[in-house]
């Protein structure tokens, strides 16, 4: 499994809504970055429920950092015209965690098979092109204790902390306890890096504990 995935460029429930108006069709998009199929699918039923007047509200979504699981859906549309060439854009750009909704009010001028195609494909590759993307790594999780007098300080230098590499640090959280917690994340690969920057930052004073993993972006 790679290290990395690509995504809209939203936090987790968030994305963008975007119109389409084809022959006198109206394609609503709706694309949302998720972390399951669960939310996934909360998000077709909502289209569904809010436009209930309208016949088709196709789907496709793909999920997990290798995008083993995807789904799509023509809902009422001819066959393969409308989910699979919303999963195939999705596909082409190579994202996952992600659900596209299509909502269609059909305009009273038929738009045959390959007009759908086009017409569902359009739609998502408006709304990606809206969206941006991102790139999602998996980071490692440490934990720098700090004592109290100290803690402020090292928790600043931490938030503006870039590594040599151009790698980010990020802060997760800071727990107070006998002493102050701090919880980082930084790409897998450059915890060697982060180590001798905090030495360097504390003249050797302060270590880094391996705690875990988790997706950032």
């Amino acid at each position: 499994m790679s290290d990395s995935f690509l995504t809209i460029d939203a936090a987790p429930g968030g994305g963008v809504d975007v119109e389409l108006e084809i022959r006198r069709s109206r394609f609503l998009t709706r694309m949302r970055r998720v972390t399951s199929e669960e939310d996934a699918r909360a998000v077709i039923e909502e289209r569904r429920s809010t436009y209930f007047d309208a016949r088709h509200h196709c789907s496709a979504f793909v999920l997990g950092p290798d995008g083993r699981t995807a789904r799509s859906s023509d809902d009422g549309e001819p066959a393969g015209t409308a989910g699979v060439p919303m999963l195939t854009a999705l596909n082409r750009v190579g994202l996952t965690d992600v659900v596209a909704v299509v909502t269609r009010y059909f305009g009273g001028i038929k738009l045959g098979a390959g007009g759908l195609v086009r017409a569902y494909t359009d739609a998502v590759a408006q709304a990606v092109e809206a969206a941006g993307t991102r790139t999602v790594r998996l980071s490692t999780l440490l934990r720098i204790d700090a004592d109290f007098a100290s803690a402020g300080q090292v928790e600043d230098q931490l938030r503006g902390l870039t590594l040599p590499s151009g790698a980010p640090v990020t802060v997760d959280s800071v727990d107070w306890t006998d002493r102050a917690h701090i919880s980082v994340a930084v790409p897998a690969g450059s915890v060697d890096e982060l180590r001798v920057a905090l030495a360097t930052l504390s003249a050797g004073a302060l270590a880094a504990e391996e705690t875990g993993s988790r997706w950032v972006g």
